[in-house]
């Protein structure tokens, strides 16, 4: 393996080293009318667009974009088209009962398949590998966490979880320090800008235009303002995930939360025989501040994890960078739980944001009095998400009634995040909790820390 040297920092992710960015697109000219203006040319709006020409190729469709189709997460993610629902299915329970969130996770795993299915048929090759997730316990306490986790999903068969022990762990893949883990199957790895390229693609080819390079300002009843025109259509739909906060009035709808990644070089053949990970599987550990990664389809281990969590003022990012300690930080974690791959380099680290409810649960949603829709707050599980939210919008838009319009996740009321500082203080000091409290389960405490359960008190979780 080569020499370290300073990976590259940005550039938006990895994932469009091997292409390069995408040439741009034309920008919306002046004002022009349509039936649906969909705000946002990532997973969520282009699989909107996807469905409703399909079901109405009739429709006037049009999709506005700031910057590049997959700018923000859906062309940085790890790459794990998983079947979680987002913030978990308890709260869920309690309002909707037990048939319908069981449904819903099915919806869930169905949308897994949804989506390979519709990569294949428009001839997208997005690395696809369905080898399920794993999520691994390294400590006592995580374990203590784990068995916890198991027994509540013992009463889900539809999420077709199942506890493997440390020897089963090692099978499959060579964690060290791994004392258990859970897997399920109805997770794929993927090459998220392979997936959004390609569907960005399928969506021009169904007639619908993508204006990029055109900047959303206001979003109004019957009208999508932008800074090269406005859009006047019945409905307008937002899909702007953790970019939300930059719209007039939502600067406190969804908080952009950070998560940064790094991506190796790849691993000769001798590093993964001693590594495994044959069935690439997707992987996380049962961290309060957690890591996930990914075996990517050219041999290189993709490791993600929070770096800084939160900007002061909702900020996003340009270009993806991320901090020279947080590279430190997540090299460090990869070295310490693949020590074969411990002289690899890193030769690409990025960030990007999410976009996080105050309840830490995803919502799709449409007013039929003011046409306005919206779908998102998907907290880092939306590469699966997105699919179904965009079929829940099109039905909300043409068949009102159907199953998916009645699961629970559907036009919701979330109450909006705490105006500045108290979020930046907030946020700050809720990660802040949860590295303590991993600190000290790494040296040594065998239970969750009561730091970390006061911290999800606090953040709604």
């Amino acid at each position: 393996m080569s020499i370290s040297t300073a990976p590259v920092n940005g550039s938006v992710s990895f994932w469009y080293a091997e292409s390069g960015l995408p040439d741009p697109r034309p920008g919306l000219d002046g004002n022009r009318e349509a039936d649906v203006a969909v705000v946002g040319a990532g997973y969520t709006g282009l699989w909107t667009a996807y469905y409703l020409k399909k079901a109405r190729p009739d429709l006037s469709v049009v999709v506005l974009e700031s910057r590049f189709a997959g700018f923000g997460a859906s062309g940085r993610n790890g790459g794990w088209l998983t079947n979680s629902i987002t913030g978990g299915r308890s709260q869920y329970v309690k309002s909707h009962g037990r048939a319908v969130v069981g449904r819903f996770q099915e919806l869930l795993n169905e949308t897994v398949d949804e989506v390979i299915a519709v990569a294949g048929a428009e001839g997208i090759d997005a690395a696809v590998a369905k080898g399920g997730e794993l999520n691994v316990a390294r400590n006592e306490a995580q374990l203590g966490r784990l068995l916890a986790w198991a027994e509540d999903e013992a009463a889900w068969p539809e999420a077709g979880t199942r506890l493997l022990d440390a020897a089963e762990t090692a099978e499959r893949i060579q964690v060290a320090g791994a004392l258990g883990s859970i897997h399920h199957p109805h997770c794929a790895r993927i090459h998220p800008a392979r997936l959004v390229r390609g569907l960005a693609a399928a969506v021009e080819r169904l007639g619908v235009p993508i204006y990029e390079g055109t900047t959303v300002t206001d979003i109004r009843p019957g009208r999508a303002v932008t800074d090269r025109g406005t859009v006047s259509a019945k409905y307008v739909l937002r899909a702007t995930e953790g970019f939300t906060a930059n719209l007039r009035g939502h600067s406190r709808e969804w908080l952009p939360m950070n998560s940064s990644m790094i991506a190796t070089e790849p691993l000769p053949e001798s590093v993964w025989q001693q590594i495994g990970w044959n069935g690439r599987e997707t992987v996380a550990d049962m961290a309060h501040a957690y890591m996930y990664a990914q075996r990517t389809a050219d041999g290189r281990i993709a490791l993600g994890g929070r770096g800084v969590p939160y900007r002061f003022g909702s900020r996003t990012d340009t270009d993806g960078a991320t901090q020279p300690e947080t590279i430190a930080s997540l090299t460090a974690l990869l070295q310490d739980m693949f020590p074969a791959a411990a002289e690899a380099r890193i030769e690409h680290a990025w960030a990007g944001v999410l976009g996080v409810p105050r309840d830490w649960k995803a919502t799709v949603g449409l007013d039929l009095k003011t046409g306005l829709g919206w779908a998102g707050g998907y907290v880092g599980t939306g590469v699966t998400a997105t699919n179904l939210a965009a079929r829940t919008l099109r039905d909300l838009i043409l068949e009102p009634g159907s199953e998916l319009t009645r699961m629970p996740w559907v036009n919701r009321k979330v109450r909006r995040w705490e105006p500045e500082p108290l979020r930046w203080i907030a946020v700050k000091a809720m990660y802040a909790a949860y590295y303590a409290a991993d600190r000290a389960e790494r040296n040594g405490r065998s239970t969750t820390s009561p730091i970390a359960k006061a911290a999800n008190l606090v953040s709604g979780r």
